[in-house]
């Protein structure tokens, strides 16, 4: 940090000229098209949406890429170019609004009517531009625009009345060299932990070769079945829903939604009264929670123990198993995952049917066995999942550093007229 301390001593030491975006910048708006100019044909143009930047780290990504047909018009300057910053514009969630991601190289593909891109001048390094649009500064003056208005996008007027700090060159070049260096180290985390992931499924494939022990139907494995499994349903809860609070009683949402781990503030909170209606749905921590319907049909969790009554949300089964933790990763294996997919119904609305599954066949192997297995796979599963140790853990440190590190170089005294 020495040799920036040095640099802003010599270049800048009363302060930097905050210019006006437009001065350093242009913002360029995404392609206009609509559902029928869609195609799945190779000979087409690939667009880039809102869902193709990761949120939480600022990365593209290129999964559901969306595809137009050639009689689209894509002017030149919407093509994505080196250093280029594509940034979503408009979202139904005000999170997403500014969310950017820096272009490495030119790539052959546009981008959509609610993106837009930032192309610099030679005035500004784009990279300091693009951790500039990440930090605070750009968030702040973005939440005051969409807060003030009721249009809840990025426009002209929102970079109009954007003004950014510009410091010499050399310096801007000094204080891009250091945050990357942060985002390289995020990058190798990230990387391990891809392969520790692979390497965990490797291993659960592995574990669940258990061809040679007995087999049993979950119906014969669970000796009160009608019991442990159960449909999630309740009476509507529209004018029972209610603010958290101690004497609230929390349901499980959509288990889609858990399944990279839980967020309580997802979940739905009623009262006593509509608790009351879910009997037959009610939990108490450790569950196996299954998905039956929808896009997230098959996903399988294991129900938090929140410390408070908890209940079953519709669309979703509940399990109570002799190991339900042996269960939760035979049913997250791909052999499980298969078995759930044969009794499913493939449909717009695929939903998996409860008397078929109630027939699937399941591993029984000794109960130490079980044990040996669940206690390999737990060890694999708080490296790549647990936020409080393992590569999360890590990866979260690392970026707490660079926001910290980037608010700190990004802060400037404002250069007075007078000087």
């Amino acid at each position: 940090m020495s040799k920036i301390n040095d640099l802003i001593r010599e270049l800048c030491p009363n302060g930097v000229e905050y210019k006006p975006f437009y001065s350093v910048a242009k913002y360029i708006r995404g392609i206009t098209y609509n559902k029928n100019n869609e195609t799945d044909v190779d000979n087409s143009y690939k667009v880039l949406r809102a869902n193709n930047i990761t949120l939480d780290s600022n990365k593209i990504n290129f999964v559901d890429v969306k595809k137009v047909y050639k009689t689209v018009k894509v002017r030149d300057e919407q093509w994505l170019k080196k250093s280029d910053i594509l940034i979503c514009a408009g979202s139904g969630s005000k999170e997403h609004i500014g969310k950017v991601a820096y272009i490495t190289e030119d790539i052959d593909y546009t981008f959509g009517g609610f993106m837009g891109v930032i192309r610099c001048n030679p005035l500004i390094n784009s990279s300091f531009m693009f951790h500039i649009l990440t930090s605070s500064i750009f968030r702040n003056h973005i939440g005051i625009t969409i807060n003030s208005t009721t249009i809840n996008n990025i426009n002209n007027q929102t970079f109009e009345n954007f003004n950014i700090p510009i410091p010499p060159l050399e310096v801007q070049e000094e204080i891009v060299r250091i945050l990357d260096k942060f985002g390289e180290l995020e990058a190798e985390l990230e990387a391990e932990l891809e392969a520790r992931k692979s390497q965990y499924e490797f291993w659960r494939e592995k574990l669940f070769e258990l061809d040679e022990c007995e087999w049993k139907t979950t119906e014969e494995l669970f000796d009160t079945i009608t019991d442990y499994v159960a449909n999630g349903s309740f009476k509507s809860i529209a004018d029972n829903v209610s603010y958290k609070n101690e004497k609230d009683y929390a349901v499980l949402l959509r288990t889609v939604d858990y399944s990279n781990g839980y967020d309580n503030n997802k979940f739905i909170y009623i009262d006593e009264h509509a608790y009351n209606f879910l009997s037959k749905s009610k939990l108490f921590g450790g569950e196996i929670i299954i998905n039956n319907i929808g896009a997230g049909v098959g996903t399988t969790f294991l129900c938090p123990d929140l410390g408070m009554p908890m209940s079953l949300a519709p669309n979703t089964i509940m399990m109570r198993t002799p190991n339900n933790k042996f269960y939760y990763y035979w049913f997250n294996s791909k052999r499980g995952q298969e078995s759930i997919e044969s009794v499913t119904a493939k449909s717009a609305m695929p939903k998996f049917n409860k008397t078929g599954f109630r027939k699937l066949l399941v591993p029984v192997p000794t109960l130490e066995k079980q044990n040996k297995i669940v206690e390999t796979l737990d060890k694999f599963e708080k490296l790549i999942s647990d936020i409080s140790i393992g590569l999360p853990a890590e990866i979260d440190l690392r970026r707490k550093q660079y926001e910290y590190y980037r608010n700190k170089l990004l802060s400037f005294e404002e250069l007075s007229v007078s000087e």
